[in-house]
């Protein structure tokens, strides 16, 4: 995530939101429920998604020329892919002013890059705006070093995908060794989110976790056995995540 400008309040009254789509909408309804901004313009192309058509406070609007001049919104967020960024900031340097802020959720988008198009990066005050945003969603921390943000896409940006291959694969496994299908993919699913929850919960590391739960020459031992074997589970995964480090590199270039 990239920020450049913003009020120091930590409610927004006016939320612009540029791009609607999966992450877009997660967002809004996050903001919706957690009451982060008293009104919301929302850039969609493609109009309204149905589940979000209709919500109170929200207005839908094809480009950023249909968006009301007046008041200037505190944040613009930005949810678009990150080969058009570049294409979309410059429709907004209206308000690229000290009293608003922008954020990108584009992969490879620098403050830089942002700051080329609308102003310098954010001060104290206006990352607690942000931290308000983000806390209306889920958790979120701060990364100093703005180098490593191409890793921090690669594991918590990209990571949901590499979850949600697991559970697929687990589910498919499960059926090869003869579940029927909707089985296996309950099964797989709600295995995968008690160990999540129990991750995230829990004091202990992931090592510990998973050594509490495995007992020597059992059933767990051998399956372990080969995920962690050379170029097995962990090796794929750095391999990933290295994949998606450079990728996110590509992108900012």
């Amino acid at each position: 995530m990239s920020t450049a400008a913003a009020p120091g309040s930590a409610q927004a009254g006016t939320l612009v939101l540029v791009g609607c789509g999966q992450m877009g909408s997660a967002m809004l309804r996050g903001w919706l429920a957690g009451g982060a901004a008293e009104r919301f313009h929302v850039i969609e192309p493609a109009g309204a998604p149905a589940a979000l058509a209709g919500a109170a406070g929200v207005e839908f609007h094809r480009s950023a020329d249909d968006l009301p001049s007046a008041p200037a919104p505190d944040a613009v967020v930005f949810a678009v892919k990150p080969q058009l960024i570049d294409e979309v900031l410059p429709a907004y340097r209206r308000w690229a002013r000290p009293g608003t802020l922008f954020v990108s959720i584009a992969a490879g988008t620098t403050i830089a890059g942002i700051a080329r198009h609308l102003g310098e990066a954010a001060s104290a005050g206006q990352r607690r705006l942000c931290d308000a945003l983000l806390a209306a969603i889920g958790d979120s921390t701060w990364v100093e070093d703005e180098a490593l943000m191409d890793a921090v896409t690669a594991v918590s940006g990209s990571g949901p995908a590499y979850v949600f291959l697991l559970i697929e694969a687990l589910a498919e496994a499960g059926v090869r060794s003869g579940l029927p299908g909707d089985l296996a993919l309950n099964l797989a699913r709600a295995t995968v989110a008690g160990a999540g929850e129990l991750a995230r919960l829990s004091p202990e590391t992931p090592a510990r976790l998973r050594e509490n739960v495995t007992s020597p020459g059992g059933t767990t031992r051998a399956a372990l056995d080969v995920l962690m074997a050379p170029n097995g589970l962990p090796e794929l995964l750095e391999r990933a995540v290295a994949a998606a480090t450079a990728r996110s590199r590509q992108l900012a270039s």
